[in-house]
């Protein structure tokens, strides 16, 4: 039996796969809302009918092949539909969602404690309201991205409980 005293100092660990893939996750999630608070920024300087020019302009050569293109029909319909109010709840809601992500991204990159069980809250409540979203209307994009978030909420909890001992 070795004597706390004389044995080795363990060095520090290399992080493992699961630390790894932790971080990246944590680096899309800082990068998706660095793109939300700049898609916030752009509905808040272009207007509605801006928007629908610009939709009809990239989609002027898919629907000229095809007409019934369902992707491209539907792009123009809705932003031909947009409304200020629409565009201003738009911008609102990608600004405080993209700012909430960036903050606490920085924040549990930085070992802030505090913002492990808020990083969690905040998945959570988002899970919520996609889950809703699916109930409504499935989309593979929002299952995917309601995978990666239970992901996310998984790992950090994991890591929350490592870095509180």
């Amino acid at each position: 039996m070795t004597d706390p005293k004389t044995a080795p100092a363990a060095g520090p660990t290399s992080p493992t796969l699961l630390d790894r893939t932790f971080r990246v996750s944590l680096i899309l999630k800082g990068l998706d809302g660095v793109l939300e608070l700049a898609g916030g920024i752009l509905l808040l300087l272009i207007s509605p009918a801006q928007i629908g020019a610009v939709s009809r302009v990239l989609t002027q050569h898919e629907l000229a092949e095809d007409p019934h293109d369902l992707i491209a029909t539907s792009l123009v319909r809705l932003a031909s539909g947009l409304s200020v109010s629409a565009t201003l709840f738009g911008a609102v809601y990608l600004l405080a969602h993209g700012a909430v992500k960036v903050v606490l991204v920085w924040a549990v990159l930085a070992n802030r404690l505090w913002a492990y069980p808020w990083m969690i809250g905040f998945l959570i409540v988002f899970i919520g309201y996609q889950t809703y979203q699916l109930a409504v209307g499935f989309s593979w994009g929002v299952l995917l991205l309601t995978a990666f978030d239970l992901f996310i909420v998984v790992l950090t909890w994991r890591e929350y409980t490592i870095r509180r001992r």
